[in-house]
């Protein structure tokens, strides 16, 4: 059941289809696969990585256009902190989107008989499909950014609908939330068109392969019944399931009850009475419409009334010779009341594969040894029986709330009950036994299928929509909250990210359809950015354990670590100053290092000064293959050998050179981080590859041509010698540097790692020095040892001290030294230790003496000066004082 051992650890690698995750136990792959498997999912990811490979060979123009544009051209977004940084999708949100644009594009798919082609399980008949109109599911883990798959899949249609003459998608579409929570969270997503616009680079610029893509996107907004001039195409409407309802065909819904359902909206007959405008009747006189669903495992029984609403949109389309165009639903969970995955499912993002990955937190459960001190009391009164439950989660609690306090977080407590009533006693057992919770826990009553009920909480419409924004803002510092009781799991939308410890008091029946990953889902979010290992401790009765521990039949890895007292917080490590500590003079242990303005920087001159005439490569040999040779032309990564792209011959056999030409510049863009100039230097390869590379001109357009440019010689030549070329004309270095700001040792802001090798220091202002090699932790031990050394610093990113230099690519690239030693208040080393020097080396250190150079004499209060420590050096000279090692370590000290 473990994820293969090649299974990448980033998120934005590309996952090739061998190494996905699937129930390797084939008992359970007999017994229980279509709750485990999406039917077509393996076939397509295969013939999709093919597709993707051949450079998205038979996708339309407009198609080609924006997956270059999202998953191979760089984008920098700007910082909060003003600085770049650069975006990338998540390649679980790649595949999404390259394989719904495959199944319309490529294969044409028009219902349910084209998709049963891709079933690999020969399981899947037309009865398990309800809808009569093309309906792609995407199942991606929560936490994981579905939200994104729906802001891309839109613009798609959009600007296919605009763009090519016989698309029949739309510019027109209905967003629908399950309910108010969710359609809130949307809501600040799509307000202003800010996910579009601003947010992520989902619009080419203008300009791009010759299209004004964002002058061209005009769309308006409308939430709920808040409609606006209503246009003919170019219309976004945001809504609750409930609001497009027709008239008074509205079957009963099984999440009725015997009250309005505040969450998810009061159902109308014919136009409520607090609507503006019948928003169900504007999207049924509308003649082009796509439905996306998030969170849409709700909308999977026919008769249901969310299903017929889309139907009648899609029956009143086909009366004016249209139809529904498509209809995209993302969800975590497309699963049946009885487990089994939505056979329309075309993509698939499991937990199991987002856990390795550190896209969410890691579930973490208490071992034997800590659940065997858990007992159920002998008590009517439910806080006496799960007193041992309740109370080992607060002392997980307390230990995370600790240690994220330091970093501006609030961890929040989460517990489930089994009713109204016992999730009032539990609040007030909190508030009374726990003085840190008192006038600190939030009480939501829930209804059986997980949606705040207005009738056991006996509150109004004014006191729900204050309870459901305390419920939505409760990670803020400002929120007094540091708890939230309900009688079960809130429902999807409810994302916050800071629940770190869940407490279940409840065992889950059938009739619940509720699943692990739902129990789970309020506590996956993470924290924090980045790939940090993030945790969600999760303690519960036997019952509910037993519910929680189901979820391994998915491949997800539950780990076991002691609980309670005296145990370690299951957090990631926080670095941070240790103002508190009595025995530290933080004063004096503290460490300044000067800011210098940049010496290198790159001038972004037009490509077109580019002369491919006068770029002193070698010439490549041309070659000619046989014809059975040039059918499959693959084109590997000049440093990896993997393939990263393939050329095959249509039937015609006519290769298609312009893929192949694209595919080399925007490689080169990529690695050079350029943020413009595709076309101009589409035309430079061109033109180079044409007159220039091989030793004869060569015609693009031969099948012999494209197999020579797949040969590593040519491809290496190629990107290498252009890439030399831009940065000879880009990269430029200042004759001098100055002083523009200070950074302090003692001002780093607390920040999380992986939990992995330290050592306490004594001598040095954190309360952690990690290692992030061997040689680290033992020259920082050597450090501590030394007499004649008073502070030292581990140069963290969150120091914030690089240098920039310009790499043995001739790129400008930023240098992060290892150490900063203080010798005196005025005499400071800045140590580079190395277990094995690479190319740039010398290059580093060349800057690292030319950065103490310019310190040194743009200042003269503190001496700045440099050692380089090699491993091996280290460990067989051993020195005893750090002025022994300077003296002994002289490597580059001279000129270079």
């Amino acid at each position: 059941m473990a994820l293969h051992p090649s299974f990448p650890e980033s998120p934005y690698a590309i996952l090739d289809p061998a190494v996905r995750w699937f129930p390797a136990d084939e008992a359970l792959r007999e017994s229980r696969s279509e709750k485990l498997m999406p039917p077509l999912v393996p076939q397509l990811r295969k013939k999709v990585k093919e597709w993707r490979d051949s450079g998205y060979v038979g996708a339309t123009d407009t198609s080609k256009s924006l997956l270059n544009w999202w998953f191979n051209t760089p984008h920098l977004l700007p910082q909060t902190d003003g600085s770049m940084a650069e975006f990338q999708y998540y390649f679980a949100q790649r595949e999404a989107l390259e394989t719904i644009i495959y199944l319309y594009d490529v294969v044409g798919v028009h219902d349910k008989y084209d998709l049963m082609r891709f079933d690999s399980s020969g399981a899947v008949s037309t009865g398990m499909f309800d809808e009569t109109w093309r309906r792609f599911v995407v199942k991606m883990a929560t936490g994981t950014g579905k939200t994104k798959v729906l802001s891309l899949a839109l613009a798609w249609s959009f600007f296919h609908k605009l763009y090519e003459p016989d698309s029949q998608l739309a510019r027109n579409f209905l967003v629908i939330a399950p309910n108010i929570i969710v359609l809130d969270r949307i809501y600040r997503d799509f307000q202003g068109l800010r996910i579009f616009l601003k947010d992520d680079p989902v619009l080419p610029d203008d300009g791009v392969d010759g299209r004004n893509w964002r002058d061209d996107f005009q769309l308006t907004l409308h939430v709920q019944d808040e409609v606006r001039i209503t246009r003919p195409t170019g219309n976004i409407f945001l809504t609750n399931i409930h609001r497009v309802y027709s008239g008074d065909d509205i079957p009963a819904s099984p999440d009725d009850e015997d009250t309005k359902d505040y969450f998810l909206g009061k159902r109308p007959s014919g136009a409520t009475t607090d609507s503006k405008v019948d928003l169900g009747m504007i999207v049924r006189d509308i003649d082009e419409l796509m439905v996306l669903n998030d969170e849409a495992h709700h909308i999977h029984d026919p008769r249901m009334a969310w299903f017929k609403s889309i139907e009648d949109i899609h029956n009143r389309l086909k009366q004016k010779d249209s139809s529904l165009s498509l209809q995209v639903d993302v969800t975590a969970t497309p699963k049946h009341n009885n487990g089994a995955i939505f056979v329309q499912t075309v993509a698939d993002y499991p937990l199991v594969e987002a856990i390795s990955q550190n896209v969410v937190k890691h579930p973490v459960l208490p071992d034997a040894a800590s659940r065997a001190k858990l007992v159920e009391h002998q008590s009517a009164k439910f806080t006496e029986k799960y007193e041992d439950y309740i109370h080992l989660g607060v002392i997980e609690w307390r230990k995370a709330y600790v240690e994220h306090e330091k970093l501006g977080k609030k961890a929040i407590l989460f517990v489930m009950t089994d009713d109204t009533r016992n999730c009032d006693d539990v609040a007030e057992y909190l508030e009374g036994r726990y003085p840190d919770l008192k006038d600190a826990v939030l009480v939501i009553h829930t209804k059986n299928n997980g949606e705040i009920s207005e009738a056991t909480s006996g509150k109004g419409k004014e006191e729900l929509d204050k309870l459901r924004d305390q419920a939505n803002s409760i990670d803020g510092l400002d929120s007094p909250y540091k708890a939230i009781i309900s009688v079960m799991v809130l429902k999807e939308g409810w994302d916050v990210r800071n629940v770190t410890t869940i407490v279940g008091l409840r065992a889950y029946t059938a009739p619940s359809n509720i699943l692990p990953e739902q129990t789970l889902g309020r506590g996956l979010r993470k924290m924090y950015p980045g790939d940090v290992e993030e945790y969600v401790s999760v303690v519960g009765t036997n019952a509910f354990m037993d519910f929680v521990e189901s979820i391994q039949a998915e491949g997800v890895v539950l780990e076991r670590k002691p609980m309670g007292e005296g145990t370690l917080a299951k957090t990631p490590l926080v670095v941070e100053i240790e103002q508190e500590n009595a025995k530290k003079d933080i004063d004096a242990l503290d460490i300044e290092i000067p800011v210098l303005t940049p010496r290198v920087y790159r001038e972004y001159k037009n490509l077109g000064d580019l002369d491919v005439t006068a770029l002193g490569h070698q010439h490549v040999v041309y070659l000619e293959f046989s014809e059975e040779e040039q059918r499959e032309i693959a084109f590997k990564d000049i440093t990896t050998g993997e393939v990263t792209h393939t050329t095959i011959l249509d039937t015609a056999g006519i290769a298609d050179y312009r893929s192949v030409i694209g595919y080399f510049a925007q490689t080169m863009m990529k690695d050079l981080r350029l943020v413009s100039g595709y076309d101009v230097l589409y035309g430079k390869v061109k033109a180079f590859v044409q007159e220039q590379l091989f030793d004869r001109p060569v015609e693009l357009e031969t099948p012999n041509t494209l197999r020579n440019l797949s040969e590593l010689a040519a491809t290496k030549t190629l990107i290498e010698t252009f890439k030399k070329a831009i940065n000879a004309l880009t990269v430029k270095e200042k004759g001098d540097a100055e002083i523009r700001d200070t950074i302090k040792l003692r001002q780093t802001r607390p920040f999380v790692v992986n939990d992995q090798g330290y050592l306490i220091p004594k001598k040095s202002v954190f309360n952690r020095i990690i290692g992030d090699s061997p040689l680290e932790l033992l020259f920082a031990r050597f450090l501590e040892d030394c007499e004649d050394v008073v502070s030292y610093g581990k140069n963290y990113m969150a120091v914030h001290f690089k240098l920039d230099y310009v790499n043995a690519d001739g790129e400008i690239s930023n240098y992060y030294p290892d150490f900063m030693v203080k010798l005196s208040d005025n005499e400071i080393f800045i140590v580079e230790t190395k277990g094995r020097e690479d190319l740039d080396v010398p290059l580093k250190m060349q800057r690292l003496r030319q950065w103490c150079d310019d310190i040194n004499r743009a200042q003269a209060a503190v001496e700045y000066d440099f050692v380089y420590v090699d491993e091996e050096s280290f460990e067989r000279y051993k020195p005893s004082s750090f002025k022994q090692l300077v003296e002994g370590f002289r490597e580059y000290k001279d000129k270079i």
